[in-house]
C-alpha cells in the first residue's frame, strides 16, 4: 500500500521503491521514446505472453534515481541492475492499464530493448512510471548539484 502523499516522498525513493509484478518479456525497438512505439512494442510482448502457456517470473522491481534493479520474487536472486542512464522511456499502456513497460538500451548489444510487467492493480503500474519520473527528476537533481558543485 502507498501512503496518500507518496508523490511527495524523496526518502524512499533515494533507498529505493519496491514493487512486486510479473515480467511478461522484452522485444526490440527502433526509437527510444515514443508512445506509439511503447503501444506497439507492448502489443507485442502481450501477444506473445498470451501464446507461451508459461507461468511469469515474480520480480520485485526497485525503482531509485540510479535506476531499475529486477530481483526474483521467490530465489531474491539478482536479475538485472539498468542504470537511469541507459532508460530512455517509461510507461503505463493506455489500453493494457495493468503493463507497465520501460525502454532502455542494453548494456551487451547497445540495441534498444523494451520490457513489460505486470502489475496486479492499474494504480501500480501508474505509479511504478511516476517513481521513474521521479527517480529521473531526482538523478537530475543530484548530477546537477555535483556539477555544479565544482
Amino acid at each position: 500500500e502507498l501512503p496518500e502523499n507518496w508523490a511527495d516522498m524523496q526518502e524512499p525513493l533515494l533507498e529505493g521503491m519496491c514493487f512486486t509484478l510479473k515480467y511478461l518479456g522484452m522485444t526490440l525497438v527502433e526509437k527510444p521514446k515514443g508512445e506509439d512505439m511503447a503501444a506497439a512494442a507492448i502489443r507485442r510482448i502481450v501477444a506473445m505472453a498470451r501464446v507461451g502457456a508459461r507461468k511469469f517470473q515474480k520480480v520485485i522491481l526497485t525503482v531509485s534515481p540510479r535506476g531499475i534493479s529486477l530481483q526474483d520474487a521467490e530465489t531474491k536472486e539478482m536479475v538485472e541492475n539498468i542504470s537511469i542512464y541507459r532508460i530512455s522511456y517509461c510507461t503505463t499502456d493506455k489500453l493494457q492499464n495493468k503493463v507497465f513497460a520501460y525502454v532502455a538500451q542494453s548494456q551487451e548489444s547497445g540495441a534498444l530493448e523494451c520490457h513489460a510487467f505486470l502489475s496486479p492493480k492499474k494504480k501500480i503500474a501508474q505509479a511504478v512510471t511516476l517513481t521513474v519520473a521521479q527517480a529521473f527528476q531526482m538523478a537530475l537533481d543530484l548530477w546537477e548539484a555535483a556539477h555544479t558543485g565544482r
